[in-house]
């Protein structure tokens, strides 16, 4: 007989289970809804996984993740398990085939976007089938309040007035105690059994250091822990930069974050993890799916966006359960940086609906049509064309995409710039003896009437959309006309896939999600508060603050938090080292680094008494990050 251990050391190899995996797995073979909140590397797929492989017919996986869908799907093929994930892009015909082999074909994992149940053919298909469980990952997209949601969650309680004697599993890594209620509502579990792992992490030391040298603060914590590092940073341009400026300094680093291409990704994420480079410079694009053990240190060097975000992050440190450190670098402008670009890269529903409508315009979408439409898209190009801020644009393209209405993904697809080299008059010739090229020729010269003057960024499925050819067919005129010298022609990867997952009704279409971008803006609000009170508050143990966020209440201090270490400096050393700083800056004014190397004392115990003298006003700090003796 089955038992869950022997199908876990059959097709995983491992001889026990974690912590909480097998109280969830027996709760779910017991019929019981079922939810569960496990962090980040905590193993959540082996709860819903194992139970299925222990049942008649097939567990439905819903997940807002295409990239963790296919993981996940690759890794059950792996062993031998037949899974399948009707992921976006997918055509309709393609998509009744993939379910008529869910019904027909024994498989066990049906992986769906929420997205998708949307479409009441896919949802009376999915009726048909021999469910056996329903998981719903990510389940804190459900409620209004958690970091991620999405209107779709909503959707996921339909099944459980189908599938009444079918358990439902609720996965997520963080809720607060308001999201925990909300999944449970929203989802319509019923006397559901919760399996929460306590958030406190005892082996990381949670550090908030303001310092004036980030890099070289960095380097001092890379020096002491030559263990894998991950720093995380808030954008592209960051994670180059920084790597280039650890290379200079003689650390092994590389860098990534969406804008790679896969292959670039790939051979970036081994150099860090077959610890050929120490350091991974990373946005948060990183992390999905990532299980390194010996991660020693993570180090934010620009505020989280979030206390949920930044707890999966520093989660990714210390899972073999030794000692490791999560470290936020931060000084007095990155909250004024913080607040200020949080404010201006908000969008409101007069921008977001400008936003859809010159997406529209941008790829010829007619009102009342667009449903199932796929393009290459270029975010810059787009921004430039419409004069847009970046940021703010990319904030409300991925509001647009979480609502369902377009799908917006990070694989790669090829980017073509081109211009004709030859004159219009040329043009005319070559077309009159190419009689076969004229539709696609004709369409491109309408569409991009400038092209003759420079390179013009070329959309390959518009100009075969509007030539009424296919994709080949286009890209084997643009070659053809490359090799006779008439057109010079680039190609390189571009940023994302654009589907199109309703048809245009312009402010309809917007008016439908206002309310979700108006509760969602305040959300980022108070989480943008709750990040700056976990950075200022100087009297509480931060670990005590980070389980309070989640409703976690300790009376202890961990001991090993910035605030603890500085609790643990004498206070006759405080005082002594206070003098001792206030007569060297009688002479001169001094940073840190340098009030650090005249009295030979730790960075962390300067800071500690800088702090107190500036909190005493006897100290001021200039614009340079020198201080002085205030007079």
């Amino acid at each position: 007989m089955q038992t869950p251990l022997s199908i876990l050391q059959k097709y995983w190899n491992h001889d026990e289970f974690r912590p909480l995996q097998c109280e969830i797995i027996d709760s779910i073979l017991s019929g019981q809804d079922t939810f569960a909140i496990m962090p980040t590397g905590g193993g959540k797929s082996i709860c819903f996984q194992i139970p299925a492989m222990m049942k008649e017919g097939i567990c439905l996986v819903i997940s807002p993740l295409v990239a963790l869908m296919k993981d996940q799907v690759a890794n059950l093929q792996k062993r031998n398990i037949k899974a399948i994930a009707l992921t976006g892009g997918i055509k309709s015909d393609e998509m009744i085939d993939l379910l008529d082999n869910c019904q027909f074909g024994n498989y066990k994992f049906l992986y769906v976007s929420p997205e998708r149940l949307q479409s009441d053919w896919i949802l009376e298909r999915i009726k048909n089938l021999s469910i056996n469980l329903i998981a719903i990952d990510e389940a804190h997209c459900v409620s209004q309040w958690g970091h991620d949601f999405r209107p779709a969650y909503l959707k996921i309680s339909k099944l459980k007035e189908h599938f009444k004697k079918v358990p439902f599993l609720a996965l997520t890594a963080t809720a607060t105690p308001k999201v925990k209620e909300d999944i449970i509502k929203e989802l319509g579990l019923q006397n559901t059994q919760l399996f929460q792992k306590s958030f406190s992490r005892p082996n990381i030391a949670f550090m908030v250091f303001e310092v004036e040298d980030k890099l070289f603060r960095i380097k001092q914590i890379l020096n002491k822990n030559p263990e894998p590092s991950i720093i995380y940073v808030r954008n592209r341009k960051s994670c180059l930069d920084i790597s280039q400026q650890l290379q200079s300094m003689g650390f092994k680093a590389t860098y990534y974050h969406g804008g790679l291409t896969t292959k670039e990704k790939d051979k970036n994420m081994q150099l860090w993890m077959q610890e050929e480079a120490q350091v991974i410079v990373a946005t948060n694009a990183f992390g999905m799916g990532i299980d390194k053990a010996n991660v020693k240190t993570v180090i934010h060097i620009q505020l989280p966006e979030n206390i949920e975000n930044y707890y999966q992050e520093s989660g990714r440190a210390g899972r073999n359960g030794e000692k490791a450190f999560s470290v936020i670098l931060t000084n007095p402008s990155d909250v004024f940086q913080a607040e200020s670009q949080f404010t201006n890269n908000l969008p409101d529903k007069a921008f977001l609906n400008l936003i859809y409508v010159k997406l529209c315009n941008y790829f010829q979408i007619a009102y009342g049509e667009g449903i199932d439409e796929h393009f290459t898209f270029n975010l810059n190009h787009f921004c430039t064309k419409y004069n847009f801020p970046t940021v703010k644009t990319y904030n409300a393209l991925q509001f647009l995409d979480r609502q369902g209405i377009i799908s917006l993904s990070q694989e790669f697809s090829e980017k073509i710039s081109m211009q004709f080299l030859i004159s219009s008059k040329e043009v005319i010739r070559y077309i009159s003896l190419n009689s076969n090229d004229e539709e696609i020729i004709l369409a491109i010269l309408r569409t991009y009437p400038g092209i003759y003057e420079m390179q013009t960024p070329f959309n390959l499925q518009l100009i075969a959309k509007k030539s009424g050819h296919k994709e080949e067919e286009v890209h084997a005129v643009l070659q053809k006309l490359k090799e006779k010298d008439c057109i010079e022609y680039h190609s390189k990867n571009n940023d994302a896939t654009l589907i199109f997952n309703e048809i245009r009704e312009d402010e309809k279409t917007i008016n439908r999600v206002s309310k979700y971008l108006e509760k969602q803006n305040q959300l980022k609000k108070e989480q943008l508060q709750a990040i700056l009170f976990y950075i200022n508050e100087k009297t509480t143990c931060k670990n005590k603050l980070i389980l309070d966020y989640f409703g976690e209440k300790i009376e202890t201090n961990c001991g090993i938090c910035s605030y603890c270490i500085s609790k643990k400096i004498k206070k006759t050393d405080a005082k002594s080292l206070s003098k001792e700083i206030l007569t060297l800056l009688k002479t001169e004014d001094l940073n840190s680094r340098e009030i650090q190397n005249k009295t030979k004392n730790s960075s962390d115990e300067v800071i500690f008494v800088l702090q107190e003298l500036l909190e005493k006003e006897y100290l001021v700090i200039h614009s340079n990050n020198k201080y002085s003796i205030k007079q």
